[in-house]
């Protein structure tokens, strides 16, 4: 039998134009996307799943990690925070055993600027409202959404992207771009774009779930131990590659396994009690898979320096203290002048990709590469090169962004 096939070539319908592209619909990729529409661009956001969250909603990973160093000091603003707020609507809550939290007092307006530096400016969300909340968001700004789309290839003109190739159940069909904005989470768009990349093999079993106890909702942790590093030193295997068709599927399974034997400890634990499964995880939680590697890595030596083009601030969720400024470089392909990435597929190394991936810094880096593609399309040609840095700095500054060199500094007075 043949190990291959021929698949005979195709015209395909270019069934719209937008000037921004944005593939993926985590976090990330909502605030790429409600950033460039914002900024005047036509805007199609494509997510494979059909809802928007990613991980936050579909992944159960309701904790919007802080918006601050830990120290006192706000260092993220516009968008990130705009979306922390928006996840903490709806019915007010205390901490509960499903993790509801609201937002800390002291972080409110008039609150008490000496308690943040004891309090991280954090919440806890219900996935669910939050994914209705993000969905209402998106469509509101005028996003052209298409849910159940997943990317496939693309086509390059004069080097950059010109279209990409997607299908749903229209069939298969290409969208012509001015920019695109990869926030895949795997750097799909980087890879077939010819960018390089980086990938890796150390992705634990993971998948929170909550359960219904006595008409109690409760969330549940559930991961093996995996190392900050994103090697598989200090982590309990089996490992799994996230851009891997057959590893992907197993590391579903594998914590499908989990789960059941996590139902079947707790039931032993409470006898006579009705325990129910509500709401698992529904697509593959995976923490780093693949990146861009940009014309700048950003390190954990980079803690505290700042960089002539950063174009956002995030502080460090692990633990109190440092600060990092994020480099337009670590978000710019390198040979591609019309892309950029956003979210945990930046371009970072091992010792700051743990960092880079969470929430808020992925807020972060889509709301910089939402602006700079919309930016860039206007004014620039579609080539985010071209675009001066101090254009898109002084527009990110009037969206809140947070772009005080003296932030990144260690230390300083709270209350920011």
């Amino acid at each position: 039998m043949s190990m291959s096939i021929l698949e005979p070539s195709r015209e395909l319908p270019v069934q719209g134009a937008f000037d921004v592209i944005v593939a993926g619909g985590g976090i990330a990729g909502v605030t790429a996307a409600v950033a460039a529409a914002r900024n005047s661009a036509k805007v199609c956001l494509l997510d494979k799943q059909s809802a928007l969250g990613g991980l936050a909603t579909l992944g159960n990973v309701t904790t919007w990690l802080p918006l601050c160093d830990g120290m006192g000091r706000q260092v993220i603003g516009g968008m990130g925070e705009e979306l922390l707020k928006l996840s903490a609507t709806g019915p007010r809550r205390g901490r509960t055993p499903a993790c509801f939290r609201d937002i800390p007092p002291c972080w409110l307006p008039g609150g008490d600027v000496k308690e943040r530096a004891n309090t991280r400016y954090l919440t806890e969300f219900n996935p669910a409202s939050y994914m209705l909340a993000l969905e209402k968001l998106v469509v509101d700004s005028g996003v052209r959404l298409m849910y159940d789309t997943r990317f496939c290839a693309l086509r390059r003109e004069a080097g950059r992207v010109s279209h990409l190739i997607v299908e749903n159940k229209s069939g298969r069909f290409a969208l012509a771009c001015g920019a695109v904005v990869d926030a895949t989470g795997d750097a799909d768009v980087c890879f077939l774009a010819g960018e390089d990349t980086e990938s890796l093999d150390s992705n634990v079993l993971c998948g929170w779930f909550y359960t219904l106890r006595n008409g109690e909702l409760e969330i549940q942790y559930l991961s093996n131990s995996f190392c900050p590093r994103a090697t598989r030193a200090g982590g309990t295997g089996p490992f799994f590659r996230g851009d891997d068709g057959g590893q992907v599927t197993d590391q579903i399974l594998k914590t499908r396994d989990l789960v059941r034997a996590r139902l079947s400890g707790l039931r032993a634990q409470h006898p006579g009690e009705d325990v129910q499964i509500i709401l698992p995880a529904t697509m593959a939680c995976f923490r780093m898979t693949r990146r861009l590697v940009g014309r700048h890595t950003l390190c954990e030596e980079h803690m505290h320096q700042w960089f002539d083009d950063a174009v956002g601030l995030a502080g460090d969720w692990r633990k109190a203290g440092p600060v990092y400024a994020l480099p337009l470089r670590s978000l710019r392909a390198v040979r591609t002048p019309n892309l950029l990435a956003a979210g945990r597929c930046i371009s970072a190394d091992t010792t700051a990709w743990d960092m880079t991936r969470a929430i808020p810094v992925c807020a972060v880096s889509g709301e910089a590469a939402g602006t700079a593609a919309a930016l860039a399309v206007r004014h620039a040609g579609s080539d985010v090169d071209a675009l001066p840095i101090r254009v898109l700095q002084r527009q990110l500054e009037s969206q809140g962004v947070l772009l005080d060199p003296s932030l990144v500094k260690p230390g300083g007075k709270p209350g920011g």
